[in-house]
């Protein structure tokens, strides 16, 4: 399996299980269900047209590359909260703790596996204007 298709597979779980956390997130409190939640919608399809429609491009890879650190950066606001026991020892804690944890595991390999797209397509880019940098 290239490494693409894997950045593809990464990016897509991610994007689902972003929609699952911020959803959780409206259902325990932590951020209102409104029509500001429209920009979260924005975001998120414009990260799937990223994955699905420009994944082999320079802006397809930065936009997973962005995705990548919404997504590493889930853990990082809830895990540093005070509340976060209380949440993980609540009715449905396990579930927001998982999509938690694998959104950061699912974050950090999309990132790994984006600047390594970024970096091939750089060298290919330089190879074709035969430059050495």
């Amino acid at each position: 399996m290239n490494r693409s298709l894997i950045l593809t597979i990464t990016s897509l779980l991610s994007i689902i299980l972003m929609t699952l956390h911020l959803s959780d997130d409206m259902v325990r409190g932590f951020s209102q269900p409104g029509l500001d939640n429209f920009i979260g919608i924005a975001i998120l399809a414009v990260w799937l047209y990223g994955t699905l429609i420009l994944r082999d491009r320079l802006t397809g890879l930065i936009i997973m590359l962005l995705g990548a650190l919404f997504a590493i950066g889930m853990p990082v606001l809830h895990l540093r909260g005070a509340s976060i026991g209380e949440v993980v020892k609540s009715s449905g804690g396990l579930f927001f703790y998982w999509t938690v944890f694998t959104l950061g595991v699912t974050g950090l390999f999309s990132l790994i596996l984006s600047a390594h797209g970024l970096w091939n397509l750089r060298r290919v880019t330089n190879s074709r204007r035969g430059t050495n940098g």
